[in-house]
């Protein structure tokens, strides 16, 4: 038989020897959403498979003439393991659908229906397909771009920012990277460069604020032996440096105007000219900035217009830490997991402490919160040392919040969960995955999953 009118959401095939239950059924999904099969043997189920491989669920009746419920069951999961079969059974025989779940099915219902737990069963089945191809398409993403491993973050707010990254580092073209002071920009600016085809070739990162302006051209253009007093030999310059590579271009805001024309030189023509040379030099990067100005004061007067759209093909702006406060929460255990690690010891964060990360304010971004866990833990040399609000209240000084009331939206116990429950979505439901992606033992996040009955 043919599907019910095209539905958002996963496609579900139906197999059931009745023709009116089997109606009933494809009426009852449709309605909630899904995209609908209907075979009314087990023969007609494997042809709508091969025809259909999008088909992500079965429900599949255990009693049938020619083949059963459970050999149709090793038939399908046999030619696609991924498809999620849910048994439908008589009262009679759940000690056969419980056979059938050792079998490879997901779960099973009883008949008659009680539509309701029906419908939260393949909800709930549902999801965790979603679930398992999202995690698939990240593991792809990871595989191509495993430079972006590094870039610690469970927040909704930076997911489109990685995404576009990602994206990015398939191309050639210039990335301007915005963004407050450490909110880790030139991290994003390495996984970038990681997951390009110029991997394997330098990195070199410039403070355009620290240059020394009677330097910066030198710096950065290099010069020839005799250009200048102490010139005593020919020196490539960072340009040069990075040939091949990428050029990551930090503060680009505060890069001196004479030096911008010149700049500008070098990403039309491809080429540059030494400090005391007459004849120019062929070079080959790619340009990634950045700037913690805002685009209108960048725009305004700090960057010639021109320079502007030359390194702005892609503008990404990464977030500030205040903004995505599921992220203190991991990061804090990510920062105090590696300072574990190199120490040799177990540092880990209490409840106070981490109420007290979440009610700050945070602005010196995620540098600011490494810095707080390496400064907690250098003080102290106990094995294990629980870091306390106490401990980070003097390395906050008189920024630190007076009190842990916290607010509703940003309640310890709201946050946790959801960070848990982020965690779970991201690995698919794999525990051991879940934990060692939040920094914390598997029995810690077993207590937790029951304190929050996630």
């Amino acid at each position: 038989m043919n599907s019910g009118t095209e539905a958002r959401g996963a496609c579900i095939l139906v197999v059931d020897d009745d023709a009116n239950l089997a109606s009933t059924l494809r009426e009852f999904l449709t309605r909630e959403g899904y995209s609908v099969e209907v075979a009314l043997s087990a023969g007609e189920a494997l042809s709508i498979q091969e025809s259909h491989p999008h088909i992500a669920l079965a429900l599949v009746d255990l009693i049938m003439p020619a083949m059963d419920g459970l050999t149709l069951t090793d038939e399908l999961r046999r030619r696609n393991p991924e498809i999620t079969v849910l048994i439908m059974t008589g009262y009679g025989t759940i000690e056969t659908a419980v056979d059938a779940i050792k079998r490879g099915a997901e779960d099973y219902v009883t008949k008659p229906f009680d539509y309701e737990a029906l419908r939260k069963k393949i909800a709930r089945l549902t999801e965790v397909v979603e679930l398992r191809e999202r995690v698939a398409q990240l593991e792809k993403n990871l595989e191509r771009h495993p430079c972006f491993e590094n870039m610690v973050s469970l927040s909704p707010a930076m997911e489109p920012i990685l995404e576009r990254a990602r994206l990015a580092a398939g191309s050639e073209a210039p990335v301007l990277l915005l963004g407050e002071t450490g909110t880790g920009k030139e991290l994003l600016a390495r996984a970038i460069h990681g997951a390009s085809s110029r991997a394997r070739k330098p990195f070199v990162a410039v403070n355009c604020g620290a240059l020394p302006r009677e330097l910066a051209e030198s710096e950065l253009f290099g010069f020839r032996k005799g250009a200048f007093t102490g010139a005593y030999a020919d020196a490539p310059g960072l340009f040069s440096a990075a040939s091949g590579g990428t050029i990551f271009l930090d503060e680009i805001g505060e890069m001196p105007k004479d030096i911008q024309v010149k700049m500008l030189r070098v990403l039309q023509e491809g080429e540059l000219r030494p400090v005391g040379s007459t004849r120019p030099v062929q070079v080959d990067f790619r340009v990634i900035a950045a700037t913690n100005r805002g685009l209108t004061e960048l725009r305004a007067g700090l960057m010639r217009e021109d320079l502007y759209f030359r390194i702005a093909t892609v503008v990404l702006e990464v977030p500030a830490l205040r903004v995505r406060p599921e992220d203190i929460l991991i990061l804090a255990q990510h920062f105090a997991g590696r300072v574990s690690r190199r120490c040799d010891r177990e540092i880990s964060l209490s409840r106070s402490a981490l109420e007290l990360l979440l009610a700050y304010s945070f602005p010196g971004n995620v540098r600011e919160l490494e810095n707080l866990v390496e400064s907690a833990s250098a003080v102290s040399a106990d094995n294990p040392q629980i870091i306390t609000d106490k401990d980070l209240r003097p390395l906050l000084g008189a920024s630190a919040p007076a009190t842990l009331n916290l607010t509703e939206s940003l309640s310890m116990e709201k946050m946790e969960r959801l960070t848990i429950q982020r965690a779970l979505r991201v690995s698919a439901g794999n525990r051991t995955k879940a934990a060692s992606l939040l920094g914390i033992s598997r029995d810690t996040l077993y207590r937790k999953l029951r304190q929050y009955e996630v």
